[in-house]
């Protein structure tokens, strides 16, 4: 199938309410061309992320874009061209990757994107299942090994606090799989709590009273802990529950200020996770994702790990999308919701 000159896309230029006709809209656009290190994808999923409903949310609230921007940050696609530089792929490759925030997004219907960001899809997954996997899997397995600094022999806990979201349900697969880790994660209603459990978790706490659940479990104390839902609102706890020694890594963003002072009696540290990093600043390293999603494509393969899939959305249309956040927004998700083209 050849290339068109013209592309379709969803994108927004206000930060609107989902129900606002305009908070999403489709439009039409020149298909982009490769750099040298660039991959042309033509996109066949998507899945969406609470990324994609804040930046459209928040993004445009002071100043409209001046031109639409396109959300969408995991994606799974087939290779239609390649740069110059490009190693280890091929034109008709299927491919998924996380995206990158500096360019446009995945919610059209090609894409370029640096090689060194992608890896080959997994071949036993549906487009569906593997959709749902990039950004999770590459923030959680940065947390856990490039931020917390996870020996993947050493015998420790871990506190995953907000274990049912997509990001979450990664974090507890991955430690139970590659580490000799304790692992406990919060979980407030029966469903989320037989979510967790599915998803690996080897004690279930809930986080609206944390230390007392803590304690009631048996633990009160943790060497790590990875917060995936309210860093404010659960710091207090964290720098209790955190043992001597510990570390904390959160991908939740504060409005104001935390306070670390607390930390340093018990010489314990805290790190942001942000699977962005890497590509926004095209580091040295920024290869190494390619190399985490070829990991993660071995261990689903292997049937180490599952897709955290639980529904899907049909059709590339600006409905779909608006249906996606909605879903989104509604903060009572569990898993992740895919978007087929």
């Amino acid at each position: 199938m050849s290339v068109p000159t013209q592309m379709n896309a969803v994108g927004f230029t206000e930060s609107l309410p989902i129900d606002e006709e305009n908070s999403l809209f489709s439009f039409t656009l020149p298909v982009p061309s490769v750099s040298e290190n660039d991959i042309l994808v033509r996109l066949v999923a998507t899945s969406i992320n609470p990324a994609d409903a804040k930046n459209r949310a928040l993004s445009a609230a002071e100043k409209p874009h001046q031109q639409p921007l396109i959300l969408g940050y995991d994606a799974v696609g087939i290779i239609e061209s390649i740069g110059k530089n490009v190693t280890g792929f091929a034109i008709g490759d299927k491919v998924y990757y996380a995206g990158d925030v500096t360019r446009a997004g995945a919610n059209a219907e090609f894409q370029v994107i640096d090689y060194r960001i992608a890896a080959h899809a997994p071949a036993s997954q549906t487009d569906a299942q593997a959709a749902v996997m990039p950004l999770v899997s590459l923030t959680a397995y940065e947390a856990l090994f490039d931020r917390l600094r996870v020996s993947r022999t050493e015998k420790k806990s871990l506190l995953v606090i907000g274990g049912a979201g997509g990001v979450g349900s990664i974090a507890i697969q991955l430690a139970k799989q590659l580490t000799n880790l304790t692992v406990i994660a919060t979980a407030s209603r029966p469903e989320t709590n037989k979510w967790v459990r599915n998803m690996g978790a080897d004690h279930v706490v809930n986080h609206r009273e944390l230390i007392d659940s803590m304690g009631k479990a048996g633990f009160n104390q943790v060497d790590y802990i990875f917060n995936v839902a309210d860093t404010q609102g659960h710091w207090d706890a964290m720098v209790e529950l955190i043992a001597p020694q510990g570390m904390i890594s959160s991908i939740v963003e504060v409005d104001s200020k935390v306070d670390i002072a607390p930390l340093a009696m018990k010489s314990a540290g805290f790190v942001w996770e942000l699977m962005f990093t890497r590509s926004m600043f095209k580091t040295s390293d920024m290869i190494r994702q390619q190399d985490i999603l070829a990991e993660i494509a071995q261990l689903l393969d292997d049937g180490k790990i599952s897709s955290t899939l639980t529904q899907t959305l049909v059709g590339f249309h600006v409905d779909t999308f608006k249906e996606a956040h909605r879903i989104i927004e509604s903060g009572k998700s569990i898993g992740k919701t895919a978007v087929i083209y």
